[in-house]
């Protein structure tokens, strides 16, 4: 195993600490979850194509080119407002 010095906020280090203390893991142990459950551009395609055809074989559905980049649009949405309710919670404090 080798080891990778990251440099952030000092800020971001101790939220990463916070998270790692609350879930009773050490900052390496965290970081090699977060790493191991983030994917890659090649793999979310993977996955894309994977569920493409389950849909298709099992459902009969051909998702098209336009209902998935409406979903990505959604998903976008989604995920902008829950950052932004984290953020106004977290100001609120």
């Amino acid at each position: 195993m080798s080891d990778v010095m990251i440099r952030v906020p000092a800020e971001v280090r101790d939220q990463l600490a916070a998270v790692a203390e609350a879930r009773g893991t050490s900052l390496r142990a965290l970081m090699q979850d977060i790493a191991a459950q983030t994917l890659t551009p090649e793999q979310i395609r993977e996955r894309a194509e994977r569920t493409r055809a389950l849909l298709a074989d099992r459902f009969g559905h051909d998702v098209s080119d336009e209902e998935s980049a409406e979903m990505r649009r959604k998903m976008r949405e989604a995920a902008a407002a829950h950052r932004a309710a984290l953020a106004e919670a977290e100001s609120s404090r």
